[in-house]
């Protein structure tokens, strides 16, 4: 356990001097948000079902915020590792592969979770944002969502050889789902084609789940999501414990 601990906040040390990981998770999508509010408000709209632009971004955003750490700061951090040596010297020490592995799940769960509530705490004191879920319902769905990107980013950092790799499939990878899957543009604005595609991309069933939950559906109406997202945790969890390479 004292190794687990020191494992973390060693992550932790390392991730506030890494500006790129720092900034696309804390302050990325507040900044986004508070660009799009400027320009559209929160004011009740039909349009969005009685609800303002901003509380329907919120819980979409916090999908980006769950991508990021899937698709760019796992991939990128342990590639980089992998590189220098640092996971190999890591392999050398008497902690167990498990125990190094939990470190960085923990770790990257719960940057991902402060990047959320900073989201969350900008939207509410900016622009009134509604709540009508219920709050451990929607910590139930954030964990499964994260869960589902998390072994994406391990399975990612299993195939990448180095940093810059990562970084390039990353962002070819993020942008394009922030796009079509209602992350970045509400769903509602999107063409039948876009959200056509949106279907082939996992980032939608996280939005879908995370907007559902925030405006209080029950559980059983996104069955499909919640299916999709266990499914891809599972596939791509144990493609990376196969696959995931030390050095």
């Amino acid at each position: 356990m004292k190794g687990l601990s020191k494992l973390i906040i060693t992550e932790f040390k390392r991730f506030t001097r890494e500006f790129e990981g720092l900034f696309f998770t804390l302050v990325f999508p507040v900044i986004l948000l508070l660009i799009f509010g400027s320009i559209y408000g929160n004011k009740p709209s039909d349009y969005f079902n009685g609800f303002g632009f901003i509380d329907v971004s919120v819980p979409a955003y916090l999908g980006m915020i769950i991508a990021i750490g899937g698709l760019m700061s796992i991939p990128i951090s342990v590639a980089s590792d992998r590189e220098k040596g640092i996971l190999h010297r890591l392999r050398a020490t008497p902690l167990r592969p498990q125990t190094i592995m939990l470190a960085w799940i923990i770790f990257y769960f719960l940057i991902t979770l402060a990047g959320s509530l900073i989201l969350v705490a900008t939207g509410k004191i900016f622009y009134g944002l509604r709540f009508q879920g219920n709050v451990f319902n929607i910590f139930l769905g954030f964990t499964l969502c994260t869960t589902s990107f998390l072994t994406l980013g391990f399975m990612l950092a299993s195939i990448v050889r180095s940093g810059r790799t990562a970084n390039v499939i990353g962002m070819s990878l993020f942008f394009p789902m922030l796009f079509f899957s209602g992350a970045m543009i509400p769903s509602q604005s999107l063409s039948t084609v876009i959200k056509n595609i949106g279907k082939f991309i996992p980032l939608t069933y996280v939005v879908n789940l995370m907007q559902g939950l925030w405006f209080g559906n029950a559980w059983s109406a996104h069955r499909f999501d919640i299916t999709v997202l266990i499914a891809m945790s599972i596939v791509m969890g144990s493609i990376a414990v196969k696959i995931f390479k030390w050095e």
